[in-house]
């Protein structure tokens, strides 16, 4: 197995903020904008643009929830393993408001069509926009494409592209790994 360093910490460091402010760009002060990171991997992405807009930029707005699309995934009875579920926060409407997916790599679009389908739930939204920090972009299944993106990553299907969090794994870097 090995493995290419594709962002280190200053890299991603500089693409959150480049993100962060595209969302201002498009939402102004969020008044009407939600961000909703997909776990589990999604999560990280989210909490740390909505520390950073409030932080940085000074805006107060963020409303901020994550949601577990485990059951709503169309794969999700084909492997041997149990599932475990993770928790969806969502404690706010989202009626009539513009949600921002997040999540941390694009890759078939399964995900995200499960999320599509899991958000229903809780109301109809305005419009959804999809902000990715890593767009595999040849390998989608679905005609899914993100709004925002912090890199393209042209991997062959064998190649796994995997992003950690200093939150989670002590490090911010993306690498492309080959088995």
């Amino acid at each position: 197995m090995s493995q290419k360093v594709l962002l280190n910490a200053k890299e991603v460091n500089i693409i959150l903020h480049r993100l962060a402010c595209q969302l201002i760009e498009n939402h102004n002060d969020f008044s009407d904008t939600v961000l909703i990171g997909l776990q589990p991997r999604g999560k990280f992405l989210a909490n740390r643009l909505a520390s950073m807009l409030k932080e940085d930029y000074k805006i107060n707005n963020i409303q901020l929830g994550h949601l577990d699309i485990t059951f709503f995934r169309d794969d999700f009875r084909r492997g041997e393993k149990i599932l475990e579920a993770n928790t969806t926060e969502i404690d706010f409407i989202v009626e009539n408001k513009n949600i921002v997916f997040i999540d941390d790599v694009l890759y078939t679009g399964r995900s995200i069509r499960a999320a599509l389908t899991a958000i229903q739930s809780f109301g109809r939204p305005n419009e959804i926009e999809l902000l990715t920090l890593i767009d595999r972009r040849f390998s989608r299944h679905l005609p899914i494409q993100p709004n925002y993106r912090g890199r393209q990553v042209d991997a062959i299907n064998e190649e796994k592209v995997k992003v950690n969090w200093f939150e989670n794994e002590g490090e911010d870097a993306v690498y492309l790994i080959n088995n």
